[in-house]
């Protein structure tokens, strides 16, 4: 059975309008991937937040009437809370209250099905939790079930600093092995010269959608916030035959909480350490620009706004009217529709290739070996095979860093003949 919540807000001085209301918005979807059905929305103008209760005493009585009237089971703000707000609030109001930060948490939890995201998810709770245990006994013992207690909450929520302390160091124990891991695999690849490409996107931009139909995969892909948590790779092949690992990461929000961005900092250096980023834009969503700029702040911060990337503005077919796009390289598309993905693919290889050098090498046909590299490992634009020679006359494009085109500049200098005796 859904929970009744009753979604509170504070529209502060000279904050815009319609970037409030589409927060607000955002916080309705929000409550409904986490199961919650929103049958009440209470907003109040202010010049500031009210230091110990978020809203007016005026507003917060309102707030207790309409709980009583409507059978309300939690009240969920569209900020965050202090410790001490939330503590007062659900004093006076008399049901459990959460905020913005919680519900992503909770939502995060029902998401995370790898050992790694659970940890990182459980982590972060606790993180949250570890300040608002201060004389809230009696608030954590109603908690009970249901919406914000997801995670930790599905076994006991202990009250204890000591425990709760105890318990985040194992778990930033557990996450060092998990994360050592990853960085062995990233190094393999990077060994490897495998090419990555990272999907990022604002929470339901598509970006599942495209990976599945990329790779032929079965992540999750539903028309919900945050449908995929946990990142998964897989490998794919643009239109020259160059093959790249394709990962599909958590979507971005505005205001992610800084637990969680930290607490996921292992997964979010899967994008860090991208070749290449693939951006998801919802072309069709009112505050499409917004969330093109929130996705660009957080790769800043994340240092990964140098990487190439090519925008995608997704989901075309639900446009209404002429769309311009604001990012460029970008190309406008529909996931769903098969020839709009091969144009992906082929403006993915374009872009790529944009700031590569241009090869050409005579490769003998015995040495199949180096061939099959150098259709892995880079573009080939132009393959002639001269039977007189027994010979292939290979043109194509290649990383200016890849450690095959200095082994082969290596071979020829050595080479009368140009050719390549061997694989290098």
């Amino acid at each position: 059975m859904q929970e009744k919540a009753l979604l509170v807000a504070v529209q502060h001085a000279n904050q815009d309008e319609e970037r409030f209301y589409s927060s607000l918005d955002e916080l309705k979807a929000l409550t409904e991937t986490a199961e919650g059905t929103v049958v009440k929305v209470v907003t109040q103008k202010r010049d500031r937040i009210h230091p110990a209760l978020y809203l007016g005493e005026g507003k917060v009585q309102e707030i207790h009437a309409l709980v009583d009237e409507m059978e309300i089971d939690l009240v969920i703000s569209n900020d965050g809370l202090s410790p001490g707000q939330q503590k007062n609030l659900v004093d006076k109001i008399g049901v459990r209250v959460l905020d913005r930060n919680q519900l992503i948490l909770d939502i995060f939890a029902q998401r995370a099905h790898t050992k790694e995201g659970k940890l990182q998810v459980e982590l972060a709770q606790y993180k949250y939790l570890l300040p608002r245990l201060y004389g809230q006994g009696l608030a954590l013992s109603r908690l009970g079930a249901g919406i914000g207690t997801r995670g930790p909450g599905e076994t006991k929520l202990e009250t204890d600093r000591r425990h709760i302390q105890r318990r985040i160091d194992d778990i930033k124990h557990k996450l060092e092995a998990v994360v050592n891991q990853r960085a062995q695999y990233r190094k393999r690849r990077k060994e490897n010269k495998a090419f990555q490409v990272a999907i990022v996107g604002y929470t339901n931009a598509g970006k599942s959608t495209i990976f599945n139909r990329l790779t032929k995969s079965e992540s999750l892909e539903e028309n919900q916030l945050f449908a995929t948590l946990d990142p998964m790779t897989r490998q794919i092949i643009l239109p020259s035959g160059f093959r790249v690992l394709l990962t599909d990461t958590v979507g971005f929000i505005e205001d992610l909480p800084t637990s969680l961005v930290a607490a996921f900092r292992s997964t979010l250096e899967e994008v860090t350490e991208a070749d290449f980023i693939l951006h998801m834009v919802d072309a069709s969503h009112p505050d499409q620009m917004q969330h093109q700029q929130t996705v660009t702040r957080l790769l800043n911060e994340l240092g990964a706004e140098k990487l190439p990337m090519l925008t995608v503005y997704n989901k075309k077919d639900l446009l209404t009217e002429t769309f311009f796009p604001s990012f460029h390289p970008s190309i406008t598309i529909s996931a769903l529709n098969s020839e709009d993905r091969k144009r992906v693919l082929t403006e993915i290889e374009e872009v790529i290739t944009a700031s590569w050098e241009e090869y050409e090498q005579i490769v003998p046909a015995s040495n199949g070996k180096l061939l099959e590299r150098l259709k892995r490992q880079t573009v080939i634009l132009e393959q002639i095979f001269d039977d007189a020679e027994e010979t292939y006359k290979v043109r194509g494009k290649i990383a200016p860093d890849h450690p095959l085109k200095y082994s082969m500049k290596v071979q020829v200098s050595s080479d009368n003949d140009g050719t390549i005796s061997g694989e290098s």
